[in-house]
């Protein structure tokens, strides 16, 4: 399908789902889910040496992770034997096979033109290629061609696991309008792989509204659905848009997801939520109340590979964090710094 063409489903897609939840609210989702989705696969298969080590050469992890062989006959059993969203050849032949194929997915192919005129150009989108590539494109053309075909296939990626999830998996709370527990469940441990890929920084903090049985029982359900509504608005407002995310994953409990964030930075992060929930009291049902909240966080300044089951344990170490707030008396930050395995 052209680079049009996907653009064309997302947006019939975020168009049917405005009904339910607003277009802000869908775009920060998929951005979460276009963070964490890992660098796509793809196949070069060029014939020509010289293209096939300059491709080598200008594709970096975090763009493509890729394959590269000489034998167009080799990369078509490598692409029977695993599906690859990408593929860069310099082979019209190849072009003509893969498109020939019929399968529920089909990859975005960047045909490697051996002149840069009209007809080489017409030649490579008539066998069936997306984009086309002359051999002797600069590398400023060149990265810009791989980019475009690295976001194609990710925004692919993100649309098919939306649509197959959609039906199971609710991404988004009805009464607070943040990330569901589901999505929570689903994505933190993506964030942590994907942190852990690239050596970088990752935090949590885990939070719950102090007393709120208090509040549901002296002023009613309504007003807490309110105050929670509020409260869940107060915490997306601390934070950096399109990069922190938020997810109610219990009645009066949040999690915070800062990607990219040492220890310190979330501490001070941490400090600054809690101080927006404490002041001003928050205004349910015509009335002024005071609220507060507790919170637990775990950071990690670089995250280790290799470890099974980290995220489940960075959670596990922020909720006795949280817990230890609440048992000291509430209203307070309480932080453990993740250094290593077994820590």
């Amino acid at each position: 399908m052209p680079a049009g063409g996907h653009t064309t489903v997302i947006q019939r897609i975020l168009e049917r789902r405005a009904a339910r939840v607003s277009v802000e609210e869908t775009t920060a989702t998929i951005a979460v889910m276009l963070r964490v989705v890992p660098p796509p696969r793809a196949l070069l298969v060029c014939q020509d040496a010289a293209v096939r080590q300059q491709l080598e050469r200008r594709i970096t992890p975090d763009m493509l992770d890729y394959e590269s062989l000489a034998d167009e006959h080799e990369g078509l059993r490598r692409f029977d034997g695993e599906f690859f969203p990408v593929v860069v050849t310099d082979s019209l032949q190849m072009v003509r096979q893969l498109r020939a194929r019929t399968a529920v997915r089909t990859p975005f192919v960047l045909y490697v033109a051996e002149l840069d005129d009209a007809a080489e150009r017409e030649a490579g989108l008539a066998a069936g290629a997306d984009d086309c590539l002359a051999r002797r494109a600069s590398e400023r053309e060149l990265d810009a061609r791989l980019g475009a075909a690295r976001r194609i296939a990710e925004l692919e990626s993100v649309l098919r696991v939306t649509l197959a999830e959609n039906r199971k998996l609710s991404a988004t709370d009805d009464l607070t309008r943040v990330n569901s527990r589901r999505f929570f469940s689903k994505h933190f441990p993506r964030e942590v792989e994907r942190a852990a890929r690239y050596g970088r920084a990752l935090a949590l903090i885990l939070c719950d509204i102090d007393l709120f049985k208090g509040v549901n029982d002296t002023h009613g359900h309504a007003c807490g659905d309110q105050i929670l509504r509020q409260f869940a608005a107060r915490l997306q407002h601390s934070l950096r848009r399109g990069v922190d995310w938020v997810a109610r994953i219990g009645g009066e409990e949040f999690a915070i997801v800062l990607p990219e964030t040492g220890y310190q930075p979330a501490l001070d992060v941490a400090r600054k939520v809690r101080a927006a929930i404490a002041q001003p009291p928050f205004t349910a049902e015509g009335k002024s109340v005071e609220m507060t909240a507790s919170f637990g966080l775990c950071g990690l300044d670089r995250v280790p590979t290799g470890e099974r089951r980290l995220a489940e344990r960075v959670v596990k170490i922020a909720d006795a964090a949280l817990y230890r707030s609440k048992n000291a008396g509430r209203n307070r930050v309480t932080a453990t710094m993740l250094n290593a395995p077994g820590d």
